[in-house]
């Protein structure tokens, strides 16, 4: 059985949990701290990072884009990935962006997360700026008269901006994404309407005293 070195706020394992409920596949989830001491995330990942896949013959897979590529080409139905070249690079695009916005806002959290006298608001504002640019470069990619992010097909850019919006609205209420960019609202509703988003709602988590 696959089994997955989850996060509950992290938008990059939830990615990675949202395609395997929807290629309905069965898993073992396996949630915890990557900050704690006692993670096991670096066994398996010289980064240390999650979200990492740990595969039936032992070897691993992590980089939330690298195993839903896996998982792709592994499973590929339902497909979440088009093959006309055209609209897979819009896939991911999409995909790309999502992950640098959330990737820019977890550099704000660790910043933030520094003595209040060695944090830089230069280094803050820069990252915001990313991810703002970035949230409106994908809001210009979706067209408001379609279902889905590239058409009317659910797939990994759904996937992938979901997951960013998501992270958005439990760690970074200031940015109103609703407000600056309306029309991602209904595509926003029908994705949290279907039972992979349900199942996969992110959660803050309490790190421990033992911190790496």
């Amino acid at each position: 059985m696959l089994r997955l070195i989850s996060a509950t706020p992290s938008p990059y394992a939830r990615k990675v949990r949202i395609v395997l409920h929807e290629k309905n596949l069965t898993f073992e989830l396996i949630t915890e701290v990557p900050w704690n001491r006692d993670a096991s995330a670096p066994q398996f990942n010289p980064l240390g990072k999650i979200p990492v896949l740990l595969l039936d013959d032992g070897s691993s897979l992590y980089e939330s884009s690298f195993i839903v590529e896996y998982l792709e080409l592994s499973y590929p139905n339902p497909k979440l990935v088009p093959d006309a070249l055209p609209l897979r690079l819009q896939h991911r695009r999409i995909e790309v962006l999502a992950d640098g916005l959330c990737d820019a806002l977890v550099l704000i959290l660790i910043e933030r997360s520094r003595d209040p006298v060695r944090q830089s608001e230069v280094w803050i504002d820069r990252q915001r700026g990313k991810a703002e640019r970035a949230l409106a470069e994908i809001a210009r990619l979706i067209s408001p008269d379609t279902d889905f992010a590239t058409g009317d097909v659910f797939g990994l850019a759904d996937i992938a901006l979901g997951c960013a919006l998501g992270y958005l609205d439990l760690c970074f209420a200031q940015i109103d994404w609703r407000i600056q960019h309306r029309h991602l609202l209904p595509l926003y509703d029908r994705l949290s309407s279907r039972e992979s988003f349900n199942k996969t709602s992110p959660e803050i988590q309490t790190i421990s005293d033992q911190v790496a």
